[in-house]
C-alpha cells in the first residue's frame, strides 16, 4: 500500500487507516465479539493497512485493551494513534485537560494497548476549565519521556457560525494555532467525507500550509456511503446512528443521490462505492489519511482496496456535480 507521511515527525503510515471504535462502542457494541474484532485487525495489517485509530473513551477502556490484544505479535506492523481528554460517565461526557490527568492516562493507555510507545497521542477535545496550552505541554512532557512519537489534535467537527449560518472550522484552527507555538502538531483528525466536506474549505488548507497530516474520520459517513444502508431501515437502540439527525428516513431519502452517484463511478471501475468514496478522500491531498471504522474483515479489506483506485478527472467532476449533501438544518 502507498505509504503517506504525517506532519513534522514525518510518520509513514499506509495510505488508508483503520477506525477501531465500531469494534467495541457506539455501533451495537454489546453484539459484538471479541474474535470478530481480531479478525478484523488482523485483516487490515494483512492488507497494508497499519494505522489503528483508537481512544480511551471507546468503551470506556474496551477499545484500547482490543486492539492491544490484536497487536500481540504484530505490533510492528502497526501504527498505533489513541486519544485521551474525555471521561465518560453514566449520563455525561466531560473534557479533562488536567496536565495531571493526561500523565495518567497516557500511563493507563500504554498498559491496555500492550506497547511501550504511542506513536500519535491525541487530544480528544480541550478542556473549557483549562488553558488548552496547558494540555498540550503536558502531552509535549510525554513526548520528551519517550512514551509517545507524536501529537494530534481531534476537531469536533465544523460549527454553524452566527454570521454567515454556514459550517466553518475556524474554532478549531484558533486551537491549533495556540498548541503550535507549544509543541508541533503532526497530525489533526477531523470528519471528510462526500458527505461532509466542510474541512476542504479551511482547516485542510491550513494542514496543508504548514505540513500537518489530516486523518479523515467517518470518510464513509458513518457507512451512509457504502451503500448499503436504506432510508427507514432503523438501527439498533446502542447505535449512535438510531439518534443522529442525519439518519433519520427523510434525510436518508434525500442523501440517497450522492450513493447513486458514487455507485455509478464505481461500476466503471469495478469498484463499491464506498472504495470511491475513500478514494476521493485520498485525492484532497497527499497528507490525507482516510480513517474508516469497521468490525468486520472483509470490510477492511474492501476499504484497504481503495488505495489501489486512481479516479480520474471525469470521475472527480462527476462527483463535484452531485447534488450537495443535505443537512437537519437545511
Amino acid at each position: 500500500m502507498e505509504r503517506r507521511s504525517l506532519g513534522a515527525a514525518a510518520l509513514a503510515v499506509g495510505a488508508v487507516g483503520l477506525g477501531c471504535m465500531p469494534m467495541s462502542w457506539a455501533y451495537s457494541a454489546s453484539q459484538q465479539r471479541g474474535d470478530r474484532a481480531l479478525r478484523a485487525v488482523h485483516a487490515a495489517l494483512d492488507a497494508g493497512v497499519g494505522l489503528l485509530d483508537t481512544a480511551d473513551m471507546y468503551g470506556p477502556f474496551t477499545n484500547e485493551l482490543l486492539v492491544g490484544r490484536a497487536l500481540k505479535g504484530r505490533r510492528a506492523e502497526a501504527f498505533v494513534s489513541t486519544k485521551c481528554g474525555l471521561l465518560v460517565g453514566d449520563q455525561h461526557i466531560v473534557a479533562n485537560g488536567r496536565p495531571g490527568y493526561v500523565r495518567r492516562a497516557c500511563d493507563a493507555s500504554l498498559r491496555r494497548l500492550q506497547t511501550d510507545v504511542i506513536d500519535l497521542y491525541q487530544l480528544h477535545r480541550a478542556d473549557p476549565e483549562v488553558p488548552v496550552e496547558e494540555t498540550w505541554g503536558a502531552m509535549a512532557e510525554l513526548v520528551s519521556a519517550g512514551k509517545v512519537r507524536a501529537l494530534g489534535l481531534c476537531a469536533v467537527g465544523a460549527r454553524a457560525s452566527r454570521r454567515t449560518g454556514s459550517r466553518t472550522h475556524d474554532g478549531t484552527i484558533r486551537q491549533l494555532e495556540r498548541v503550535q507555538q507549544v509543541f508541533p502538531v503532526s497530525a489533526v483528525q477531523a470528519e471528510l467525507s462526500v458527505w461532509s466536506p466542510q474541512a476542504l474549505e479551511s482547516l485542510l488548507p491550513w494542514c496543508a500550509a504548514r505540513g500537518v497530516g489530516f486523518l479523515a474520520a467517518m470518510p464513509l459517513g458513518n457507512g451512509f456511503l457504502t451503500g448499503t444502508l436504506t432510508p427507514g431501515q432503523g438501527f439498533e437502540p446502542d447505535d449512535l446512528r438510531a439518534r443522529h439527525p442525519r439518519f433519520t428516513a427523510e434525510m436518508m431519502a434525500a442523501n440517497q443521490p450522492l450513493v447513486v452517484g458514487l455507485r455509478r463511478v464505481a461500476e466503471r471501475h469495478g469498484a463499491t462505492p464506498a472504495q470511491v468514496a475513500l478514494a476521493w478522500v485520498l485525492r484532497q491531498g497527499p497528507q490525507v489519511v482516510p480513517v474508516p471504522g469497521t468490525k468486520r474483515a472483509e470490510w477492511a479489506v474492501e476499504n484497504a482496496g481503495a488505495a489501489g483506485l486512481t479516479l480520474t478527472e471525469r470521475d472527480l467532476a462527476e462527483i463535484d456535480r452531485l447534488p450537495p449533501p443535505r443537512e437537519s438544518w437545511d
